[in-house]
């Protein structure tokens, strides 16, 4: 088995008296999406921090690209990209500029080559020779992201990456990353949208004081929050009535024509559901499972979402 593209185990850091990380243990795959959901405060940045070397650990270790992060800090550098929550753009240069600025500091020689080719992939040929000052905020992080790329990066953290943009400049943003992902990239997602992170990851952690209170896919994390339902509607009183017989734990409607079973959303208890029902005949069936809105007020105990 390949070893995680991202690990790490036991990961603590305190600020003062002021714990911030309590211990937390993750594993990220190659070439996958993982975010990192948590209330302000929760450790999601400190965690991106320390993964991306900018800062140290108290304790455990982590290995980014098979890197220890504390010992091999510019090995891990080489590996990765990283895109903060405020673009890292200088206001002075042009857009190419800026990105043939990055290619320099990598001590890349075709900083041309690579700036012509970034600026075509995140559609900013025509910006190109602007100043960021008349670009749009959506441009503005797409230029972000296109520097972070300097480099050919196989690792990218991207910390709260669409923050501040409209719905249509943050799905530009979902497309250039699901285009990365295709291409084997591992993208580290901290995002305060939930709906940002169940469109893109195909894993998710919740991190709350420090601590990871659930883990695993949006999926998995939405049956761990009761409320999940089985809506079966009826064409008649006598489909209903029957229906209910046999399923007799679901809430009825007679007016609707509609049972509602309790179920998390699996496969297993919607075939277990239809099996008691046998032959008869379902208008139709809709599958009702939480969201991860609720899932994050039901795991974490902070009130803002972040």
């Amino acid at each position: 088995m390949n070893s995680p593209a991202i690990a790490a185990n036991g990961l603590r850091k305190s600020y003062g008296d002021k714990l911030v990380l309590d211990g937390i243990d993750l594993a990220v795959p190659s070439g996958t999406v993982f975010s990192l959901l948590g209330p302000n405060g929760a450790g999601k940045t400190t965690t991106v921090e320390i993964l991306s070397t900018l800062i140290t650990a108290d304790d455990g270790v982590a290995h980014v690209a098979g890197f220890d992060v504390a010992k091999q800090t510019d090995d891990v550098r080489h590996c990765i990209g990283v895109t903060g929550q405020f673009a890292a753009i200088d206001e002075l240069l042009t857009g190419e500029e800026n990105l043939l600025l990055m290619a320099q500091l990598r001590h890349l020689g075709n900083g041309r080559e690579i700036a012509k080719d970034l600026l075509s992939r995140f559609d900013l040929v025509e910006a190109g020779s602007k100043l960021p000052a008349t670009y749009s905020g959506g441009m503005r992080r797409r230029l972000d992201l296109a520097m972070t790329l300097v480099g050919d990066p196989r690792i990218i953290f991207l910390d709260e990456p669409t923050t501040g943009l409209d719905p249509r400049s943050r799905r530009t943003m979902w497309e250039i990353i699901r285009a990365l992902v295709a291409d084997g990239v591992t993208i580290f997602l901290t995002t305060q949208y939930l709906e940002e992170a169940d469109q893109l990851s195909d894993r998710i952690a919740v991190l709350d004081h420090g601590k990871i209170v659930a883990e695993g896919t949006a999926a998995e994390l939405k049956r761990l929050v009761p409320g999940g339902h089985i809506r079966l509607r009826f064409a008649d009183i006598h489909g209903l009535d029957a229906a209910a017989r046999r399923l007799p734990h679901a809430i009825k409607d007679d007016e609707a024509l509609t049972l509602q079973v309790p179920s998390d959303g699996s496969a297993r208890e919607l075939r277990a559901a239809l099996d008691r029902l046998g032959d008869i005949d379902i208008e139709q069936l809709t599958v009702h499972t939480p969201d991860l809105d609720d899932v994050f007020f039901a795991l974490t105990t902070h009130g803002a979402r972040t």
